[in-house]
């Protein structure tokens, strides 16, 4: 079995040679073998356990927290494993969250003008706009609406007027294949990228959370109001349900 030295150990796992002394003298991470020139050498346990003392240091554990935790007589490398992952899951979740917040202060601060209220409803007759956020409201709930209107307005106008862009053209894609199956391969790939649409609108993109039952949701809300599902003037029920019956599978097949 291949043994690694303190220098060959160090440049593999990005630590200095002086670090893994230093976890040897507290019994952090003791050498496998330390040879009679006192030069010490690591094995495959010891990559691991490495392993798992960089993870807690990342999630900010104290060394001396890692070694009772890594030393404790039920101490279980999977579950260990398992709960890093979904650590870490967290943490990319709350790091994207940022770098959108990053990417729209920026284009902020460049001087492109955010969109305003009366833009989120543009498209709806006046009379609708209230009517139609109030339903949202009762459906969703005041804080959801709220952080989706909110994150849509650190939009430049550009990136808002592409987001709709997108969004008509996805709709006049699915309205293209609803003569297909609802359950359909090409259906359900369009259906995937009106999915990631909307995810856009609610401020949810790249968030753990699939918010499957919101999006089935949706699907039924396009059935029972033809505001959602008219297209070029027309309300068109039959589309309407087709886009149900597909989401639905999308959400339960892909997303649940």
């Amino acid at each position: 079995m291949k043994k690694y030295s303190a220098k060959g150990l160090s440049k593999l796992a990005g630590v200095s040679v002086r670090t893994l002394h230093h976890y040897d003298e507290i019994g952090l991470l003791k050498p496998a073998i330390r040879t009679e020139s006192k030069y010490r050498l690591y094995g495959e346990n010891e990559l691991i356990k490495l392993q798992q003392i960089l993870f807690y240091k990342e999630l900010d554990f104290p060394l001396k927290e890692i070694i009772e935790i890594l030393n404790a007589p039920d101490f279980d490398l999977i579950k260990a494993f398992e709960s890093h992952r979904q650590a870490l899951e967290s943490k990319k979740e709350n790091i994207n969250v940022m770098l959108n917040t990053i990417e729209k202060t920026i284009s902020n601060l460049k001087g492109k003008k955010m969109i305003t209220n009366e833009e989120l409803f543009e498209g709806f007759a006046a009379e609708d706009v209230i009517p139609i956020r109030n339903e949202a409201i009762k459906k969703y709930g005041v804080e959801q609406v709220e952080s989706s209107e909110n994150s849509l307005k650190k939009l430049s106008k550009e990136q808002f007027a592409q987001l709709k862009k997108e969004q008509q053209e996805i709709g006049k894609n699915l309205f293209d294949l609803s003569h297909m199956s609802p359950e359909s391969e090409l259906v359900q790939l369009e259906i995937a990228r009106h999915y990631k649409n909307i995810r856009k609108f609610w401020g949810t993109d790249g968030m753990q959370d699939t918010q499957w039952k919101q999006y089935k949701g949706l699907g039924e809300l396009y059935m029972a109001d033809d505001r959602f599902s008219t297209v070029d003037g027309s309300p068109q029920p039959e589309f309407a349900k087709f886009l149900s019956t597909a989401m639905t599978h999308f959400a339960h097949s892909q997303l649940k």
